[in-house]
């Protein structure tokens, strides 16, 4: 949707005053327009645009988009980083797993969050009673938008799901005194369900593609669908326990995943470069611009705190730093698979030379997604060895803000070259106008695999993790310095797989390609093993990070986060809490 950014400006200044109350209950864009005249085609197709802009709405401490807290340094990826762990130390409390109380009065970042959601959710349903009053006759492109805002709600509810579990579905027919009646307490299949509603409108009546990149499509809707009939297959209890595996949930999977048309990057890398937004894997994803005539443009500053400190090329702060743990994973055996069961026995650039580089040590070998992942002292950043006049980019020892606290490695999918177009500055903060997405064609490919190896057909879920593992092979292109690349080794597994086997391959593989973009803490839930990976994890990285010392994980807790307090109290109590709080 790139191309209609600037009138996205435009028409939002014109035609939506948000009114941000503190309880998302109260939250309605407001039009300068009486409701006498505001259903039009030219106002609703302005509506819809505004409602795009909301699921982008995020910022630092309010995020939608990039899940870096609340996937990655939740999960095994990643630490919190930065100055040290009173530096945005609410943070620090949910990588402790320390937040334990719904009202804590240091937690603004997931009531915040929770605000953020429902106001993209008002947005859509504001738009959707606008179009639902305009004669079909006058409006020939109402039902596609229409298709598109149910796609946009169910999306920021489907989020909402991921984060809290027990969420209000709120709808554009309810009055605001029905809102005030809607139980966030519904049974998690149904809640499931009706997402998948939203969705299914969407893919029924959305064309294949749209004119406008950025615009939901039925492709888009066919690989949240399959997204979504995953998750739904572990059915969970109440303490959030998976209890059974739903094999018709999974069979909806693959047919919705068959429906998706795209293809793999030939390159991994290019996934993670301005220059490639809206290319073949990106099946949908949030649109950012830059240089459009405002201050600091439609910039995403979401990982704004993350860029490597020190340098003299970024800003600031340092956070979201790679894991040992995560490092750890990439290394390969002599027929280029992942050691599954003994990756974490042997760190690999555990230690720092004189010039605040690291080498490793001989005979291990590398997938080279490590290297469009993470910042690793002596290796290449960023795909540079050089940026022009503005310095040296081998990653070293010293772009580490605390590395006492935090070590040393770094984060580069979310990063750009400080020479591309696509970068602003804004105090010490980092902006790009690189789009983040939420669904790539690699993740269809996973999300077919998992569901055909969980059905017992492992040969051809094996095949599909294969297609990934091989264009991984194949992006050794980018990293310019020769002593970079000799040690990568990626193989494809073989054929005849037993089950438990091919599904501890599968597990590996999504974190693998999708290291530290977030999706980790989210998949460990949707298994049913983030108490056991995740108390594994620490039993061992708190041997290499004191921070980390005391940090541990609850079962029936710690999978979802709590119901902020003020809306539980704002409606009189009618919402249910998540157990453990």
């Amino acid at each position: 949707m790139k191309n209609i950014k600037a009138w996205l400006i435009g028409i939002v200044t014109a035609f939506i005053v948000v009114a941000c109350s503190e309880d998302f209950l109260d939250y309605e864009p407001e039009g300068v327009l009486s409701n006498e005249n505001v259903a039009t085609a030219e106002n609703a197709d302005a509506l819809v645009v505004a409602a795009y802009a909301g699921i982008a709405n995020d910022d630092m401490v309010g995020p939608l988009t990039h899940m870096w807290v609340y996937g990655s340094v939740r999960s095994d990826d990643a630490y919190k980083g930065g100055g040290g762990r009173g530096d945005v130390d609410i943070v620090d409390r949910y990588e402790q797993y320390n937040l334990t109380v719904a009202d804590d009065p240091l937690d603004w970042m997931g009531p915040r969050t929770w605000t953020n959601y429902y106001k993209a959710i008002s947005r859509a349903n504001f738009a959707l009673r606008v179009i639902n009053q305009i004669p079909d006759a006058e409006y020939p492109e109402k039902v596609t938008r229409q298709a598109e805002l149910h796609f946009l709600r169910a999306h920021s509810h489907f989020m909402l799901k991921l984060l809290f579990k027990k969420i209000p579905y709120i709808t554009e027919d309810l009055t605001q005194e029905e809102i005030l009646q809607v139980s966030n307490d519904v049974q998690n299949d149904d809640l499931w369900n009706t997402i998948a509603d939203d969705f299914l409108f969407a893919y029924n009546n959305l064309p294949q593609a749209q004119d406008q990149v950025g615009r939901a499509d039925r492709n888009a809707a066919a690989a949240y669908l399959a997204k979504l009939r995953l998750y739904q297959a572990y059915e969970q209890n109440d303490s959030h326990q998976v209890t059974n595996i739903n094999m018709s949930r999974l069979q909806e999977v693959v047919d919705f995943a068959d429906e998706v048309t795209g293809s793999l990057e030939v390159d991994y890398g290019n996934n993670y470069l301005d220059g490639s937004d809206n290319g073949p894997e990106s099946i949908w994803a949030a649109q950012f611009s830059i240089n459009d005539g405002t201050t600091v443009s439609r910039v995403s500053f979401v990982t704004g705190l993350n860029s490597p400190h020190g340098t003299g090329l970024y800003g600031c702060c340092g956070f979201h730093l790679a894991s040992q743990n995560m490092v750890n994973a990439f290394k390969t055996d002599a027929d280029g698979l992942p050691l599954l069961d003994t990756f974490n026995d042997v760190s690999i650039f555990d230690t720092v030379d004189g010039n605040g580089q690291t080498s490793l040590a001989a005979g291990i070998t590398l997938d080279p997604r490590i290297d469009h992942t993470v910042g690793v002292p002596g290796r290449p950043f960023k795909y540079r060895n050089t940026v022009n006049e503005t310095g040296d980019m081998i990653y070293n020892f010293s772009w580490a803000r605390d590395p006492g606290v935090y070590g040393y490695f770094g984060n580069m999918k979310e990063q750009q070259a400080p020479d591309c177009s696509c970068y602003v500055k804004e105090g010490p903060f980092v902006g790009t106008s690189k789009n983040v997405d939420f669904i790539r064609y690699a993740d269809v490919l996973l999300f077919k695999a998992e569901a055909l190896i969980q059905m017992g057909q492992v040969d051809a879920g094996i095949a599909l993790i294969n297609q990934i593992r091989t264009r991984a092979a194949a992006s050794t292109q980018r990293q310019l310095d020769a002593g970079a690349t000799d040690v990568y080794n990626v193989g494809t597994y073989p054929m005849g797989l037993l089950q438990p086997d091919a599904l501890k391959a599968l597990v590996f593989e999504r974190r693998l390609e999708f290291g530290m973009e977030g999706p980790r803490f989210f998949d460990l839930v949707r298994w049913g093993v983030a108490e056991q990976v995740l108390n594994g994890y620490l039993a061992v990285e708190r041997t290499r990070r004191d921070f980390l010392t005391n940090a541990a994980f609850t079962s029936g807790r710690d999978e979802y986060y709590p119901i902020p307090q003020r809306e539980i109290d704002f409606t009189g109590g009618l919402y249910t809490q998540n157990p453990g709080y």
